[in-house]
């Protein structure tokens, strides 16, 4: 498709600028990152999946209380940006497209994604809601963070304000 390529194009463009100041823009969300955490009541020794990590707050936020957590990113910026800032070793930074995941089914008890899906065309947007479904266990939580959700009762809401 014409209009994924060249979105992807565009992404990585804009990403690329914005990756040294994206700290700064978003760091009145950055509250949210121990609630998420809090939130998932993931069990100790769980494996966490960071869907578009960015400069991975989110995924140091799973990390910093010891979780096995694996974040990726379709943007070099931005994972170098969070590469730098890893002092984790229980986190792993990986380039990956969330759309494809490069990982099996059912090997994740968590996958989370923070304030990206409103930034994806619908497309791209289904796909990683599918493959975000695809690599969680049957038993395991998605946690979607974002600005605005669906109004559909099958996707449970929890107000962080």
């Amino acid at each position: 498709m014409t209009e994924d390529k060249d979105y992807y194009v565009i992404q990585r463009k804009f990403w690329k600028i914005v990756a040294p100041f994206y700290d700064f823009v978003a760091w009145p969300v950055s509250k949210v990152r121990e609630t998420v955490v809090t939130f998932t009541n993931a069990p100790i020794g769980a494996k966490i999946l960071d869907v578009s990590t960015g400069t991975g707050k989110q995924a140091f936020a799973f990390a910093k209380k010891g979780y096995d957590v694996i974040g990726i990113d379709l943007s070099e910026a931005m994972l170098k940006i969070a590469g730098r800032k890893n002092k984790y070793k229980n986190l792993k930074l990986e380039i990956a497209d969330a759309s494809s995941l490069p990982y099996k089914t059912g090997s994740f008890d968590v996958s989370c994604i923070s304030f990206a899906l409103h930034d994806m065309i619908l497309t791209v947007r289904e796909k990683a809601l599918r493959e975000m479904v695809r690599v969680t266990k049957p038993k395991g939580t998605i946690v979607i963070v974002d600005y605005a959700l669906p109004k559909n009762k099958k996707i449970s809401r929890f107000n962080m304000a």
